[in-house]
């Protein structure tokens, strides 16, 4: 990033890809799934809630979309590279997805629904997938004169990705409304500052009355889940990996150093229903990781906000004895492995 500028330079492309082989040649015979760039969509639509530069600024849109394209070069050839050095291994892009609602029945909404699921969704999926921009995403780029630079070589490369299955985190949904062209077409998320959602001429965030919340007004929706699925398997036929899903809460350590996290357990076991039910749809659905299996530093709300099996005694700057403590859930998880994945065999 210092010396060449990161992905915004096509060198950096290169330097990926030796990264890559690196780790393809030290671990390919004990890896057998590799995941590309962890939520590239999200890295690019908020950019801020990753990180900010020192110099305060985020780089403008049309960079974004720039080094949005170099990381689809570099995932493409890590993919080809991958399938070269480790033939019995499988890769495949890891995205952050998410179905979208119309706020209502009114035409206007159902189209800002799908402006805004194609371009957070399936304007990446499709390139990952199958080796071109989807074409009402390319329109909104030459609209906004966001297009970035495509070289003829670019398509070829893209073309022979050749994924082999997608990964996939799952949160929630979103809910969207025609927008009103206009400021008030864009709002911060909800419990969240450093995320913006709305764009004037294209959508703006709406509420959703059917679903419920978490503490920090992330949307609950397991059916979502199921209907995300059900997408995503119909749009590219590739089996499916859910790589990350789990709700983030202010976990309270009672003084009997116990966790009772009952919620958590809730919001997984709807989750698992609803990925059987989609099974039975006919997704292939080959595996479930829920995020996580430690709390880990929340990218937006520190160590207020947890999401493992095993709690970590910490607060957000005092470090206290860091011991770790499993939670209720972690028993409950233990017994539905046990089970594989059947809930109704839990006792």
């Amino acid at each position: 990033m210092d010396k060449q500028g990161g992905w915004s330079e096509r060198s950096t492309i290169d330097a990926f890809v030796r990264y890559t082989e690196v780790l393809f040649q030290n671990f390919g015979e004990k890896v057998k799934y590799w995941l590309t760039i962890n939520e590239q969509n999200t890295m690019i639509l908020h950019p801020g809630a990753i990180g900010v530069p020192e110099n305060g600024k985020l780089p403008d849109k049309k960079t974004l979309y720039q080094q949005n394209h170099h990381m689809f070069i570099a995932q493409a050839k890590a993919m080809q590279l991958c399938h070269t050095l480790c033939p019995n291994a499988k890769i495949g892009p890891a995205l952050n997805i998410t179905s979208m609602y119309a706020e209502t029945c009114r035409p206007e909404d159902a189209i800002a629904a799908h402006n805004w699921e194609t371009i957070r969704c399936w304007s990446f999926l499709d390139t990952a997938i199958l080796g071109r921009y989807n074409a009402l995403f390319l329109s909104y780029l030459q609209d906004r004169g966001l297009c970035p630079t495509i070289l003829a070589e670019d398509l070829v490369v893209l073309k022979n990705a050749q994924p082999d299955f997608i990964a996939m985190n799952y949160y929630s949904t979103a809910t969207i409304a025609a927008s009103k062209g206009n400021a008030s077409d864009i709002s911060a998320r909800a419990g969240d500052q450093q995320i913006m959602l709305g764009e004037q001429g294209v959508y703006r965030a709406a509420e959703n009355p059917f679903v419920d919340k978490t503490a920090y007004g992330w949307v609950i929706d397991p059916v979502g889940l199921r209907l995300t699925l059900r997408k995503v398997y119909e749009r590219y036929n590739l089996p499916i990996l859910i790589t990350e899903n789990g709700i983030g809460a202010p976990d309270k350590l009672n003084a009997d150093n116990t966790v009772n996290d009952d919620y958590r357990i809730d919001f997984i076991s709807q989750h698992i229903t609803q990925m059987q039910l989609a099974i039975t749809d006919g997704v292939e659905l080959i595996g479930y990781c829920p995020w996580s299996v430690i709390d880990v530093v929340s990218t937006h709300q520190g160590y207020g906000k947890r999401y493992g099996f095993i709690y970590v005694n910490r607060g957000e700057f005092d470090l206290k004895d860091m011991k770790r403590i499993k939670k209720k859930s972690y028993f409950w998880y233990q017994k539905l492995i046990k089970a594989n994945g059947q809930l109704d065999k839990l006792t």
